[in-house]
């Protein structure tokens, strides 16, 4: 198969393959499944290695998104989109009524609300702080 211009050698010999298909023909139908599972098995981790080095390949290429803006946004802006959302959805979930579903809706979407934003100031803190793109 062809990457660019480099060619990625293929651990899956024409011979292999045929030695698998010959085996399968000569087996019994007993190990006729286990053959086809063994080759399928081979070929997924030759599809696997090549996924990996392609991808390898583009992020050296490239660089992330992250690099390029400095960071992925700031705490507050997630704040702000979480009460933004928070209220409307605690809304319908006060529409219920006396419902159990309102209270747990309502008590279970100010948790996930609460929990997304402290992981990521969590996350945010960690990160080593770049300098702004001066371009």
């Amino acid at each position: 198969m062809v990457s660019g211009s480099k060619r990625v050698s293929s651990s899956l010999s024409p011979e292999e393959i045929r030695a698998a298909a010959e085996t399968h023909n000569e087996l019994g139908p007993a190990y006729r499944d286990a053959v086809v599972e063994s080759f399928l098995d081979k070929v997924g981790r030759e599809i696997d290695a090549r996924v990996d080095a392609r991808l390898a390949q583009q992020q050296a290429a490239q660089p992330s998104a992250r690099d390029r803006r400095g960071h992925s946004g700031s705490p507050m802006a997630l704040a702000i989109v979480s009460m933004a959302l928070g209220i409307p959805i605690s809304a319908i979930a006060v529409a219920a009524g006396t419902h159990p579903a309102g209270f747990m809706g309502l008590l279970v979407v100010w948790i996930a609300i609460t929990a997304i934003n402290i992981a990521y100031n969590v996350s945010y803190a960690n990160r080593p702080q770049q300098p702004p793109d001066r371009r």
